[in-house]
């Protein structure tokens, strides 16, 4: 039996049900796990009860004893959190440097899982094996784990790199297809700081960035996550030393980031966002601006029928023209233009029907309109933003140094520095497409890969 929220391993075998804990993991990722329940059908209430609790589900019991058929029947395929996987073991036995490995092929219904279990008493020779037979640079995967994988079920964790912050999404996946969001995050790390004067990322926004990471990473283990997926934008795209932050979170978390292009980026941003909004059949542009470039997707309904990425990012016009604090309005002017020239391919389009606005300007943009406290996604999703407010809070900024703009209620005071050029942007971007407003999501290239690459049936 297997747990959407639950990394626990229960096993039905020869009429026994049986349960193993995860009692530790070693800095190695090594694990150790205990047998802590092993009962014969029908299994009393209290002995399911403890299972149950295990798999992180509740349920009231109405029998004193459940047969294996009671307990799958009224108790497992009623809830959407846990799925049976009849599975067939096949499996041999070979010694490696003094641990026993065992090597299996398990098969279901939705493909076959191939494993290799090297177990010892003794850590060092279970390392000492895993060095042996080449596998020490793969990621250690316990068998509810690999199995939760292969069902698309449980736990999920995509990691969104980009030039101004890293953003985190954990979502749960049940057996009928359904997602529920676990943790939705993002940290300012302004790792594209100083990228275009040198055209490198400099050591200290790189550590920033690889540690806000390594904390996601830990947060994922802690959530029992699955798998988990990494990507890079603008920011990586741009760098000519990309590799080194790449190899660095290598190193530091075992995770890969895989840097993609903007057209992918945008694909999976409105993959997201039309997964999630209702927009009609009408044309719809959805823009996305971040850090380091923007991405835009033309499109009808689900169908796309442009994309393209532009290096217009809020870091970069922040740099070049001051705009991280109080300017002048002829400063101002001067950005604007260099935005309006960046965003030429916009010049000459026809009003679509919907304009969609995602990433961290707009989003706040939105939650200073409604002055919120603490961030909502429930009041900043479907906020619509119009060429006044918009125009109104370029002022606020104008006008303010970054310390003055992190007392504005509803800026995130991270964003304080990148805020003013961020808002440039929607408005240019208001103005080249004809729209007197945009709609807001919170929905961005996080949350489209999440879907595509762990919501397979």
């Amino acid at each position: 039996m297997l747990s959407a929220a639950s990394n626990e391993s229960v096993k039905v075998r020869g009429g026994r049900l049986d349960l193993k804990r995860l009692q530790r993991v070693d800095e190695d990722g090594l694990e150790q796990w205990e047998p802590v329940l092993k009962a014969r059908f029908p299994v009393a209430a209290a002995d399911v009860q403890s299972v149950l609790a295990a798999l992180a589900v509740e349920h009231a019991l109405e029998r004193a004893e459940y047969t294996l058929e009671q307990l799958l029947g009224e108790l497992v395929d009623p809830s959407p959190e846990l799925i049976a996987v009849e599975v067939h073991k096949r499996r041999r036995h070979v010694t490696v440097g003094g641990a026993m490995a065992e090597l299996s092929e398990l098969s279901t219904d939705r493909g076959v899982l191939r494993t290799i279990a090297v177990e010892s008493e003794d850590p060092a020779l279970v390392t000492a094996a895993v060095r042996e037979l080449g596998l020490d640079l793969r990621r250690n995967v316990s068998v509810p784990r690999g199995l939760k994988e292969l069902f698309a079920l449980g736990r999920f964790a995509v990691v969104d790199v980009g030039t101004n912050s890293v953003k985190f999404v954990i979502g749960e996946r049940y057996e009928d297809g359904e997602w529920r969001t676990v943790v939705d995050r993002a940290e300012v790390t302004r790792l594209g700081e100083g990228l275009d004067r040198s055209g490198e990322l400099n050591e200290e926004p790189i550590a920033r960035t690889v540690d806000a990471v390594a904390d996601m990473a830990a947060e994922a283990a802690r959530e029992a996550v699955v798998a988990a997926a990494a990507v890079g934008t603008a920011g990586l795209r741009m760098a000519r030393n990309s590799n080194a932050f790449v190899e660095a979170v290598r190193e530091r978390t075992g995770i890969e980031v895989e840097i993609i292009s903007g057209d992918e980026e945008a694909r999976l941003a409105y993959v997201a966002v039309t997964s999630e909004m209702q927009l009609g059949d009408g044309s719809l542009v959805l823009f996305d601006t971040g850090g380091g470039s923007s991405q835009f997707t033309f499109g009808r309904g689900e169908e796309v029928e442009e994309r393209f990425s532009v290096d217009v990012g809020a870091v970069r016009f922040t740099e070049r023209f001051g705009l991280d604090g109080a300017v002048s309005e002829e400063t101002l002017r001067e950005a604007l233009a260099a935005i309006a020239a960046g965003l030429d391919r916009l010049d000459g389009r026809e009003t679509p029907d919907v304009l969609v606005g995602i990433g961290g300007a707009v989003t706040n943009l939105a939650a200073v309109e409604h002055g919120l406290e603490h961030y909502d996604p429930n009041v900043v999703r479907g906020t619509v933003l119009d060429r006044a407010e918009v125009d109104r809070q370029i002022e606020l900024y104008r006008t303010r140094t970054a310390d003055q703009r992190r007392e504005i209620p509803g800026l995130q005071p991270k964003r304080a520095e990148v805020i003013l050029a961020g808002a440039c942007v929607v408005k240019t971007v208001l103005e080249k497409l004809g729209r007197d407003s945009l709609t807001v999501s919170d929905r961005g290239l996080r949350h489209g890969l999440l879907r595509e690459r762990f919501g397979r049936v």
